[in-house]
């Protein structure tokens, strides 16, 4: 049930974006250059574009109940890296080789 109310929350980043691209074209009205309007436009419309897909997100999370980060790819990370897992180019020896004071009771020379 929890994981279907997710796909409400697509609302407040669609919300944000419709906002800006808003803003954007308030201010293009005002531009007096062909080149700056078409740029306003063309960000504009990929905004649109942009919260059309956060909404169709939240819709097929609220349909399925199925997150969109249910890729293989996604699980092996969560899995084996971010449940005590060794993150890749980490080398084990802890902060041995950092720049941080090896006794921090000591007082660091200057």
């Amino acid at each position: 049930m929890t994981s279907r109310l997710m796909g409400v929350y697509a609302v407040i980043p669609a919300a944000l974006l419709l906002t800006v691209s808003f803003f954007i074209l308030l201010a293009n009205r005002k531009v007096e250059s062909y080149a700056l309007k078409v740029f306003g436009y063309v960000v504009a419309a990929a905004l649109w574009l942009s919260a059309l897909l956060v909404i169709s997100s939240g819709v097929y999370t609220m349909y399925t109940g199925r997150g969109g980060m249910n890729c293989p790819m996604f699980q092996k990370m969560q899995g084996k890296q971010m449940m005590g897992g060794q993150m890749p180019g980490m080398t084990g020896k802890g902060t041995s080789g950092s720049m941080m004071h090896k006794d921090m009771s000591e007082p660091m020379m200057r």
